[in-house]
């Protein structure tokens, strides 16, 4: 006699679910439209980015006008330590530079911003 067992096996997770349906959308629609939120988030974001990315590479660049100021000096002091010190007072001027630079951008696309901004946030606090 054969026992023929019949079983059900179903397993179920709301996380697999959630990516499979983000993926799914990704496709269905190309060109999703931006809710209110989401385009607040993005334009508060932007109004730091083009600051932070500027002073990152003033200050970098400052370090390393810095660093070949002092290769100048302590290396080939017979020969380049005036212009190494020079090249060194030029780098700590960028380095020193790099904080206003990014407080006057984000400043400035704050003030740029801010229109749009403010709607958004007009526009979503009557929502709720």
């Amino acid at each position: 006699m054969d026992k023929i067992e019949d079983t059900f096996n179903y397993t179920y997770s709301a996380t697999r679910q959630e990516e499979i349906r983000r993926i799914r959308n990704k496709y269905l629609h190309e060109e999703k439209e931006e809710d209110k939120m989401e385009q607040l988030r993005r334009l508060d974001r932007s109004t730091t980015r083009k600051g932070t990315v500027i002073s990152i590479l003033a200050g970098v660049s400052g370090c390393l006008l810095l660093g070949v100021g002092m290769c100048c000096t302590m290396v080939w002091m017979e020969y380049l330590f005036i212009p190494g010190v020079i090249i060194g007072i030029i780098g700590i001027a960028a380095v020193a530079a790099a904080y206003p630079l990014y407080v006057r951008i984000t400043r400035k696309e704050r003030e740029r911003l801010a229109p749009q901004i403010l709607q958004l946030t007009e526009e979503l606090t009557k929502l709720e």
